[in-house]
C-alpha cells in the first residue's frame, strides 16, 4: 500500500505543476482526470466487487443536477451541494442494490440500464424542478478566496483533487479487510457466505460508496459544463464509456481505470485532431484490439506476465 501512496504522491505532484507547464491544454486533461475518477468510482462495484453496472451515468447526472439547481435555485455553494448529492447518491445506491442484486451476470447490468432510464425520463418531465429537456444553465458561482470556479485552471484542480481522493480511497480498501471480502464475494459468493461474509451487504456498501465518489465528480462535471441537459448528462453512452475505461485499464487493479482514461480519452482527443472523420474507427480498432489481446485490461495483463516472470526466476533458482 506504501508504494502506491508514494506513487500517487508524486503524480499529484505532477498534477499541480501542470497547468503551469501546459496551459492550453487543460480541457482534455480535466477529462481524463473525471473519467479516471469515475472509472476507479465504477471500479470498486465492476470490477472488486464483479457487479457490471452500465447505469453510473446517473450518479454523474445527480451531482451535476445538485449542484446546477443548488446553485441557480438555492443560492448554494457547490461544495455543499456535491456532498448532499453524496449522501443522495449513496441513499439511492442502497435502495437500487436493494432492488437488483438479486439478479445477476447480464441480468444485473441491464437493470442498471433501466433504473438510470428512468432517472433520465424524471429529470425531463419534472421542468420545475429540473428545466425539462431544456436543461438548467449554472450562470454565477461564488469565488472562494477569489477563485473563479469556472475558469479552466480551478476545474482542473477540482477534477485533480477529485482522482486523486477516489484512487487513495481504493488504494487503502485494497488492503482494508473490506476490500478482501469484495474480492471474496466477486470470486464465489457461496464460498464466501460459507467463509462468514454477507454478499448482500458488500455489495450495498459497494454500490453506495461507488455512487457517492462518481455523484462528487458528477458535480464537478456541472461546473466544468456549466450547462446540464438531461440527454446528454444521463445518456447511456456516458455509462458505457465509464465501464470501458475501467475495462480496458484493468478491473480490480488500483490504476488500471486511471491508465484507461488515459489511453481512451487521450487517444480518442489525438485522433480526432489528427484523423478527421476516421477517428471513430480508430478509435474501435483500438478497443478491439485491447480487448482481444489484453483481456485483463492493461494494467491486468501486465500484472500477468510480471508475476509469470516472478514466478519462473523462482523456479529457476
Amino acid at each position: 500500500m506504501i508504494k502506491h501512496l508514494i506513487g500517487l504522491g508524486v503524480l499529484l505532484a505532477v498534477g499541480i505543476a501542470y497547468p503551469a507547464i501546459f496551459p492550453n491544454n487543460l480541457t482534455i486533461a480535466i477529462s481524463v482526470l473525471l473519467f479516471a475518477g469515475w472509472a476507479t468510482s465504477w471500479d470498486l462495484l465492476g470490477g472488486w466487487n464483479g457487479q457490471v453496472s452500465l447505469g453510473h451515468a446517473s450518479f454523474v447526472g445527480l451531482g451535476a443536477y445538485f449542484v446546477a439547481i443548488g446553485q441557480s435555485q438555492f443560492g448554494l455553494a457547490p461544495w455543499w451541494t456535491m456532498a448532499m448529492a453524496a449522501v443522495f447518491a449513496a441513499i439511492l445506491g442502497y435502495f437500487w442494490g436493494w432492488l437488483t442484486f438479486s439478479l445477476r451476470g447480464p441480468y444485473f447490468s441491464l437493470s442498471t440500464i433501466a433504473v438510470a432510464e428512468i432517472l433520465r425520463l424524471i429529470a425531463i418531465n419534472e421542468e420545475w424542478l429540473t428545466g425539462g429537456a431544456t436543461g438548467v444553465f449554472l450562470a454565477t458561482l461564488p469565488e472562494p478566496f477569489g477563485i473563479d470556479l469556472f475558469s479552466r485552471t480551478a476545474q482542473f484542480y477540482m477534477a485533480l483533487a477529485f482522482a486523486a481522493v477516489v484512487v487513495a480511497t481504493v488504494i487503502v480498501i485494497s488492503r482494508a479487510q473490506f476490500g478482501y471480502q469484495l474480492r471474496a464475494v466477486r470470486e464465489d459468493e457461496d464460498s464466501a457466505m460459507a467463509a462468514g461474509i454477507d454478499p448482500t451487504a458488500t455489495k450495498l456498501k459497494a454500490f453506495m460508496l461507488s455512487a457517492a465518489l462518481t455523484s462528487i465528480g458528477g458535480g464537478i462535471y456541472g461546473v466544468v459544463l456549466a450547462f446540464i441537459e438531461p440527454h446528454v448528462i444521463f445518456a447511456l453512452l456516458l455509462s458505457v464509456q465509464i465501464a470501458l475505461t475501467a475495462i480496458i485499464g484493468g478491473r480490480g487493479t488500483i490504476w488500471g481505470p486511471s491508465v484507461g482514461a488515459l489511453v481512451l480519452i487521450g487517444a480518442g482527443e489525438m485522433f480526432r485532431t489528427t484523423f478527421a472523420e476516421a477517428n471513430m474507427l480508430i478509435y474501435g480498432i483500438l478497443i478491439l484490439i485491447v480487448v482481444l489481446f489484453l483481456p485483463r485490461g492493461i494494467v491486468g495483463e501486465l500484472a500477468r506476465r510480471h508475476i509469470r516472470r516472478l514466478y519462473a526466476k523462482r523456479a529457476q533458482s
